[in-house]
């Protein structure tokens, strides 16, 4: 087929780019290795070699995997529409507690981080492993009932099968009793979701590819043994029919400590060639290049094809440390130091060869003076050096000292790791390093350098997040497709029904990245905080506020925890049931606010104090009364007394005057009388007189 042919001729484009990068794969991991065969040393000096590429992705490894792999929940998957909630805490925890133990993601993901720092992308693939596993057991001297239920099942196979009598003691008597001994082979259809970080040497990506997303080949090209691909369900004979390996892997050899030069001596651990490639290629001639998984064994011909089908993703995903835009491959830290490893390595070795001609001066010998030169050239303790007659030690022999230049050295190899760590930005603080080992540094200063270690591996975490969202999405969708019947496992310290079927693959996720970027003191005062912070809203809102909800609160006790290097929070903090909390706070609505009990005793308590302050104050007040009617009524008889003294004296005063007038008037009276009288007297003188003149 002409459509088989393009895909041929895309696999060997993919394989000669593999190739073409293959030198600086090789050349990142001999230094990595110390192996630097681009710097061989002269015969006879120093063949010392500095480490630098892998001293600094030691010291990156640690705070990156904190970061990424730091506590159980690795990944949260966010609901994709109304009504995913709950499936997206279900798969979250099935995921972090289940998916990834059993397919040995944890280790795939560390040594993805790991070629991702050292060889510029780290490669994950998931798939589903479905094969037949055969074992063989050997029974003997088992009841009847247990053979039957052993033999039972379209699984297993009795291979030998001998039945005898064994005398049972029953009631004191010895009674035959059948037994059986048996052998039996069980065949078992395993189905496993396996995840696995795919060697740089086995990865195929079309050259053309920006990003992964729009490459249109993607694959492994490995070798596997015969038996391996029965197992996977491939038609024997066709196994059979396909050629052996004998291909040597420079890479392979390289990056391994060890390989077996052994055969196999059966066929069915011949090892063959195996390509598994997902391809865009329109196929049924539509005009849409639809995604395919293809799989070859033995070569890439239309003969060799084993699988083709129809696939909605590729279950490949790249992690990569430094991004370079426009471009697949990233950047790594080897690239970062190969050449500063190199001059650090020459300097090293000229530094060890001047230090070695020191200590071990050249002599400088009067051969003409000394008998035997031996013990001058291959000096032993204690062994004499015999002279000539006539010559003196100092004329025969003396030293040729070699000065110590290569000091300067070691300021150049300073500056050499200073540059290393402008490049990459990794320093003892990156990796987690508290600023307090920081010698003759100021506080300030050395939190300055924390920080920036941090921030750039914080950079290099976030990159290597965005790869991994890939990759759980990809195992979650696994999941949902192939896990067929609900399953019972153990989560959260409960044993709870998982039925995938039922969740949405399209849901997006969150890798959680949030703690250990810095040092394991920070993460832990962060959590703190945020602790703190809830402890105040429920103090302010109550349990049933807006912000925090018992959930939260758990959560983050269980960050907590986790920043202080204890891998399960559930050991120490039980997780907050639903339905607990909702009759707890529903008996809390329904019971008085312990606060409004403790008002109304205290306005009760006040009432009655009001009360008896209240009678006091009468009482003092009716005391208050009495004392003032006592001084009033005393008073008002001292004024009446007075007023009577006082009106007895007006009223004898008025007698008084009215006497006095009476008297007065009285005196006036006999005045008046005796006036009268004198006038009378007068009067009648007169008359008297005038009688008497006239007479």
């Amino acid at each position: 087929m002409a459509e088989l042919s393009a895909v041929a001729n895309m696999i060997r484009d993919a394989e000669r780019h593999a190739d073409d990068q293959q030198p600086d794969r090789l050349r990142a991991t001999q230094y990595y290795n110390g192996e630097m065969m681009d710097t061989l040393p002269d015969a006879g000096r120093s063949k010392a070699v500095t480490r630098d590429v892998r001293a600094h992705i030691k010291k990156a490894l640690p705070s990156i995997c904190r970061t990424l792999l730091h506590g159980d929940e690795l990944v949260e998957f966010m609901p994709k529409g109304e009504g995913d909630e709950a499936g997206a805490e279900q798969s979250s925890d099935y995921i972090n507690f289940v998916v990834l133990p059993e397919s040995g993601g944890r280790d795939a993901i560390y040594d993805a981080i790991h070629d991702a720092l050292l060889l510029r992308n780290g490669i994950l693939k998931w798939w589903v492993d479905e094969r037949l596993e055969v074992s063989v057991s050997r029974h003997s001297g088992i009841p009847s009932e247990a053979f039957a239920e052993l033999a039972a099942g379209d699984d297993v196979e009795v291979l030998e099968h001998t039945e005898r009598e064994e005398m049972v003691e029953v009631d004191g008597q010895a009674v035959p009793f059948p037994v059986h001994d048996v052998k039996l082979r069980r065949t078992i259809q395993r189905k496993q979701i396996k995840a696995s970080a795919v060697p740089r040497e086995r990865f195929l990506i079309h050259p053309d590819a920006v990003t992964f997303e729009d490459s249109l080949l993607t694959g492994e090209r490995t070798q596997v043994t015969r038996s391996d691909l029965v197992a996977m369900g491939y038609d024997r004979e066709t196994v059979d029919g396909i050629g052996r390996t004998d291909e040597d892997n420079t890479e392979e050899v390289e990056r391994r400590d060890f390989l077996s030069d052994t055969d196999a001596q059966t066929k069915a651990n011949e090892l063959v060639d195996y390509y598994e490639i997902f391809v865009r290629i329109d196929l049924d001639d539509d005009g849409i290049a639809e995604l395919r998984r293809m799989c070859f064994a033995g070569g890439i011909h239309e003969q060799n094809l084993l699988l083709n089908e129809e696939c909605d993703e590729v279950q490949f995903c790249d992690l990569c440390a430094m991004r370079q835009p426009h471009q697949w491959e990233g950047i790594s830290i080897a690239d970062d130091l190969m050449d500063l490893q190199r001059a650090k390595t020459v300097l090293l070795r000229q530094t060890l060869d001047n230090l070695y001609w020191t200590n071990n001066p050249q002599p400088v010998v009067n051969s003409a003076a000394i008998v035997d030169l031996d013990p001058v050239v291959n000096p032993d303790f204690g062994k004499a050096i015999q002279l000539n007659d006539g010559y003196n030690v100092r004329d025969a022999i003396h030293w040729n000292t070699i000065p110590f230049v290569a000091k300067e050295s070691f300021g150049m190899m300073d500056y050499i790791d200073a540059e290393a760590r402008d490049r990459t930005g990794i320093s003892e603080a990156s990796a987690g390093m508290a600023p307090d080992a920081l010698q003759n540094v100021t506080a300030k200063a050395s939190a300055m350098i924390e920080q920036s270690g941090i921030g750039q591996t914080e950079m290099i975490v976030r990159n290597l997040a965005q790869g991994l969202r890939r990759f759980f999405r990809g195992l979650l969708r696994l999941t949902i497709q192939h896990q067929d019947v609900p399953r019972t496992v153990r989560l959260r310290d409960e044993w709870v029904q998982i039925d995938p079927r039922q969740w949405n693959a399209d849901m997006d996720c969150t890798v959680n990245t949030g703690l250990g970027a810095g040092t394991r003191e920070r993460d832990m005062a962060v959590m703190g905080q945020v602790i703190g912070l809830q402890e105040k809203l429920f103090a302010a809102f109550g349990p049933d506020n807006p912000f925090v909800k018992p959930e939260n609160v758990y959560a983050s006790i269980s960050r907590m925890v986790e920043a202080a290097g204890l891998k399960t929070p559930g050991l120490y903090f039980t997780e907050p049931n639903p339905q607990e909390i909702a009759a707890k706070m529903q008996a809390a609505a329904q019971k008085p606010d312990p606060e409004e009990q403790k008002f109304q005793a205290q306005m009760q308590l006040e009432q009655v104090k009001l009360q008896t302050q209240q009678a006091k104050e009468k009482a003092q007040m009716d005391a208050d009364l009495q004392v003032k009617q006592a001084e009033i009524q005393a008073q008002s008889i001292a004024q009446r007394e007075k007023l009577e003294a006082e009106a007895a004296l007006a009223a004898q005063r008025m007698s008084w005057e009215r006497e006095k007038f009476t008297a007065e008037l009285q005196l006036k009276r006999e005045e008046m009388q005796i006036r009268r009288q004198d006038d009378m007297m007068k009067a009648q003188a007169a008359r008297v007189t005038g009688a008497l003149g006239v007479a």
